[in-house]
Order: structure tokens, then C-alpha cells, then sequence
């Protein structure tokens, strides 16, 4: 049954995705990250040099040791002699350090170049993972915001377009934290496409990763969000 009151015909045509980030009890020493696609490994940075028989598959996490820019890409060294290209991975980048307009110690960083979500509590690294941002033109907004609405579940509905053509409606979202308009941290229960961009200006996560920062989240902390959107590897 719809919010709506009406019925449809349920039918299973995927699944949910199932992936989910990591909890922290204190900062890591390493940056660190996870692949978005399947990967060949690399002797050295660039793609004339594959490791045979090594590949890293979607959702491997794994330390970044080293960053070096080759052929278009940043290449993390995540083994010795391992090399993985930002093409089909993404990196977390820990910095505990206070965003500018940041009142005390508990905040959310979204990283719309690199598509990492974090949160900071008491100085040290809590919870990270991948996440999905606004493609264009309805890129996510960048800026420092509070958390003004929690929902469990929420009915989402917009139109952008003059002619309403892009006007979409789902219902039961899952885990919604609202910060600023329209704008919210969310979970999605249909296909999802982890590091790159899908929305329409939200932040999308994993069922289970937005329960975690649902549970942890209180109405007023704040969400930064940072990183040129046209910048990102999941533009190409």
C-alpha cells in the first residue's frame, strides 16, 4: 500500500545494495578508501602496467600508502608494488581538523570531489563511506549547514524543470536527515550507483550506512560539504 493510500502491484526487480562503510574508535593513521568498479592491479602508476592475474574487486577496501598523478588520473599505492587508479576507486581522506563555521566537535563531512562522507565527533574520525551526490545540473550544494529535519522514513517528491518533465516521487526513503532545503543525507532502497553522481542534489548512502549516521545524527549538527563537483572522477 502507498502513502498515498492507493495500491500497486508489488513485483521484486532488484535489490537493495548491501554495501557498508566503517566505524571508527579513533582516527586512522592512513588515508584509505574502496573500489566503485572492478579493477585490474598496477606494478606502477599507469594503465600499461598491469600486475597479471590481480584485480581488486567492487566494494575492496584497502590503504593508501601513496598518491601520484599519472595519465590523467591519482593513483593510490595499496600494496607494495600495488597500484589502483582513482578511475575505479575513491579516497578517504581523515582531517579532523574544524571546518570554518563549525560550532563544537560534531560535524559530517561530505566530499563531493572524491564521493566520501564522514563524521567527526570529540576530535577523532567516528563512521566513513562511499556515497552518491547530485549529477548535473542538480550537483550538491557545497557549504556549511545544520541538520533542521530527521524522518525515518519520508516521502521525497520535485520537479526542476519549467515543464515538470524530471518530476519524480518516492515514497518510504529511508533515514533522512534534511540540511538545508530540499537538500538531505539519505538512504536509497533502489539501484545505486556508490562513488559517482546520481541525484538530484542529495546525498545518497546505503540502507544500512544511513541508519548508522541516522542513529548518530541530532537535529543541529552540522554538515559540510565541500569540493568542486565538475572536478570529481565520477564525471567521466
Amino acid at each position: 500500500q502507498m502513502d498515498t493510500g492507493g495500491w500497486v502491484e508489488a513485483k521484486v526487480i532488484y535489490t537493495w545494495n548491501r554495501f557498508q562503510g566503517f566505524e571508527f574508535s579513533q582516527t586512522p593513521d592512513h588515508d584509505f578508501g574502496w573500489m566503485v568498479n572492478p579493477s585490474p592491479a598496477y606494478s606502477s602508476p599507469g594503465f600499461g602496467n598491469p600486475i597479471p592475474g590481480l584485480a581488486y574487486e567492487k566494494y575492496r577496501s584497502f590503504w593508501v600508502y601513496k598518491t601520484e598523478h599519472a595519465e590523467g588520473y591519482d593513483w593510490f599505492l595499496v600494496d607494495e608494488n600495488t597500484w589502483v587508479p582513482s578511475l575505479k576507486a575513491r579516497k578517504f581522506h581523515p582531517d579532523t581538523t574544524r571546518p570554518e563555521g563549525v560550532e563544537g566537535d560534531r560535524w559530517i563531512s561530505v566530499d563531493v570531489e572524491n564521493y566520501v562522507i564522514g563524521v567527526y565527533e570529540g576530535g577523532e574520525l567516528r563512521f566513513a563511506t562511499l556515497m552518491s551526490t547530485g549529477r548535473f545540473p542538480y550537483y550538491t550544494k557545497t557549504g556549511t549547514f545544520q541538520i533542521d529535519r530527521i524522518y525515518d522514513k519520508v516521502t521525497m517528491q520535485d520537479s526542476y524543470e519549467p515543464d515538470r518533465s524530471d518530476y519524480y516521487q518516492l515514497q518510504g526513503v529511508p533515514w533522512a536527515l534534511f540540511y538545508h532545503m530540499n537538500f538531505a543525507i539519505h538512504g536509497v532502497y533502489w539501484p545505486s550507483m556508490l562513488g559517482f553522481q546520481m541525484s538530484h542534489g542529495c546525498v545518497n548512502l546505503t540502507p544500512g550506512d544511513a541508519k548508522w549516521i541516522y542513529d548518530w545524527a541530532k537535529m543541529g549538527d552540522y554538515v559540510y560539504v565541500f569540493g568542486d563537483n565538475t572536478k570529481g572522477d565520477g564525471t567521466q
